[in-house]
């Protein structure tokens, strides 16, 4: 005799619903027309996601270009960044409504009052799902000393940084973040292995105070006492290359170059025909020009300052030295000309740890986090 059961049916689940339409995602960041790694991952950020099933991907540059007839206010300091605030405002107010989900890439200080917060607070209106992706080693200052950063980035949905040396500046201001890593194509180094080097430097940083490119001048000097024939060439420009030219001067420095801004395309030739790398920062966050070496066999010194003692390990991938003491830089870089076998083993351990650095599992991080606030997006 079959009996019935007492329990009341439960109801059917309702199935989760399923999205007929790709995600609508808008990045928004600095163009290439801007010196500077934000820049590099904005444009290695758009190129991994082209091939992305499901996602429709629109880029809105903070600093847009004025129509050609007016493209000579560009020459105009005070002038360009009125005209390019006013154009940055209005792309923003037009096409934030027109998408689903977005990316704003941050500076810090005043970039990020300037060029993020409108992105923010347009976004919020719009009831729009927001990744603010914080690129500043200068975060801890930001948030210490502007009253407008903490509040203004918790409308950011998501927090996201490419270090975890900022994770760790955010999780000290009580603010929650995650890492996803900046993307770099190993393909495009050549790997050279190197032993016994020669006495041929380069560095790759902006010429700002900030980077401290003087530190580097004041080694060469003291490596160039030991070994005259040493060159040194300087990449990149900014607003203290006329202070070091004049600095190279005054410290009688030969087979110095200032190369100026090198096609991001051709940086690869420098690295090559480089044997050691000189950085020296007093503020950094993530320098990919430190995964760019380890990719092509190119031993660094470096100061342990900021993010680059989560990038690079002293004696393991590279040699760390304290901040702004130029002696210590002097030193680690002529023992690297008097040792190969620490020259093999750094740049080993260089290229291995570059290995978790490859774009295909950066690409599925992003993918799952828009997927994720797009769900959030269509279920609320």
């Amino acid at each position: 005799m079959s009996s019935l059961s007492t329990e009341p049916a439960r109801p059917a689940e309702s199935p989760k619903p399923v999205r007929s339409k790709n995600i609508s995602l808008l990045v928004i960041g600095p163009s290439m027309d801007i010196l500077g790694g934000q820049a590099v991952q904005v444009r290695r950020l758009l190129g991994i996601l082209e091939d992305v099933e499901g996602l429709d991907v629109t880029f809105l540059p903070i600093n847009p270009r004025p129509p050609r007839p007016f493209l000579w206010v560009l020459n105009i300091r005070g002038l360009r960044t009125i005209v390019t605030f006013a154009q940055y405002i209005v792309r923003l107010a037009w096409t934030i409504p027109q998408h689903e989900v977005l990316h704003i890439f941050s500076a810090g200080l005043t970039s990020y009052a300037l060029w993020t917060v409108p992105a923010l607070l347009i976004g919020r209106l719009w009831r729009k799902k927001i990744i603010l992706n914080y690129h500043d080693g200068q975060g801890d200052q930001h948030l210490r000393e502007w009253r407008t950063a903490k509040p203004t980035i918790a409308l950011a949905d998501r927090l996201v940084t490419p270090s975890g040396f900022l994770v760790d500046v955010f999780r000290n201001h009580g603010m929650q973040a995650r890492s996803i890593v900046n993307i770099i194509d190993t393909s495009r180094f050549t790997y050279r292995k190197r032993r016994k080097l020669r006495p041929i430097f380069m560095t790759n940083r902006i010429l700002e105070p900030l980077y401290n490119v003087e530190c580097i001048l004041r080694a060469f000097s003291i490596i160039q006492k030991s070994y005259p024939d040493a060159t040194l060439t300087i990449a990149h420009d900014g607003c203290s290359k006329p202070s070091l030219e004049n600095m190279a001067r005054e410290l009688k420095l030969e087979n110095t170059r200032f190369i100026g801004r090198v096609p991001h395309e051709r940086v690869t030739e420098l690295y090559d025909a480089a044997d050691i790398y000189l950085t020296s920062p007093n503020i950094d966050n993530m320098p990919v020009s430190l995964l760019e070496c380890f990719a092509a066999g190119l031993p660094i010194v470096a100061t342990k300052v900021g993010g680059i003692p989560y990038v690079a390990t002293d004696r393991e991938s590279a040699l760390l030295v304290d901040i702004n003491d130029h002696a210590a830089l002097a030193a680690r870089s002529i023992e690297l000309l008097e040792n190969p076998d620490l020259v093999e083993h750094i740049t080993n351990g260089g290229l291995e740890a570059v290995k978790r650095y490859d774009p295909a599992p950066v690409r599925e991080q992003w993918s799952a986090l828009y997927r994720e606030l797009a769900e959030e997006s269509s279920s609320s």
